[in-house]
């Protein structure tokens, strides 16, 4: 009988998974139901991190890409789907509307959302935006997290509440200028004038070109 032979270099082998290859990552917004099952009251804990996607903001704020959101959540099996509740907390990053200040935070959110089992009641008599839905044996935790957490960005963020902004005239930052601050306001009627002669003028007896008036006795 003739022996075997050798494999040849770089030649595959059926069935044989090529060593240092790797299973795709799982995807951690994503959430295997299995082990919690249908049985109403069944119950399962999640807490885990999963990285931002890329527009999770408005404006002036909001989550950075690939930062990470914390789900600390309880899945509870009822009859009609998955009822997910808890806290979500991501962090923030962003420019106060006031100052322009750059600001850091973080955002804390308490969530509840029931996901509908395919063919269920809830299912059949919902509109497809009114009710979220389990895939197969998996639901979906980032459509939840991204409406929660953008709806909640502020419009307007501050670094401070009483943050007293910029100065108007020379832009500076009113919390770090004396509480005396102040520009001399000169007439814009006699503006030239005050450029050309170094006189400023904060008031006038009337327009340029018009003599005061005398009163006649």
């Amino acid at each position: 009988m003739s022996a075997a032979s050798p494999l040849r270099s770089g030649a595959p082998s059926s069935g044989l998974r090529p060593q240092g290859a790797r299973r795709p990552a799982a995807n951690p917004w994503r959430v295997d139901l299995r082990e919690l099952g249908r049985r109403a009251g069944s119950m399962q804990e999640l807490d885990r991190t999963a990285p931002a996607p890329e527009d999770w903001r408005v404006e002036l704020v909001g989550v950075p890409a690939g930062t990470e959101v914390r789900l600390r959540l309880r899945l509870e099996s009822v009859m009609e789907g998955v009822l997910v509740s808890g806290e979500i907390a991501a962090p923030l990053t962003g420019s106060c509307a006031r100052c322009l200040e750059p600001i850091e935070d973080t955002l804390s959110l308490h969530v509840q959302e029931l996901y509908a089992y395919a063919g269920s009641t809830t299912e059949a008599t919902s509109e497809e935006d009114e009710v979220r839905r389990i895939e197969g044996d998996y639901l979906d935790l980032e459509p939840l997290a991204r409406d929660s957490i953008v709806l909640a960005l502020p419009l307007a963020p501050v670094c401070r509440d009483d943050c007293a902004g910029l100065c108007v005239d020379c832009g500076q930052r009113l919390d770090d200028l004396p509480a005396d601050h102040a520009h001399e306001v000169v007439d814009a009627r006699w503006a030239g004038l005050a450029a050309k002669f170094g006189t400023p003028s904060t008031s006038s007896p009337g327009a340029p070109g018009e003599s005061p008036t005398t009163e006649e006795n």
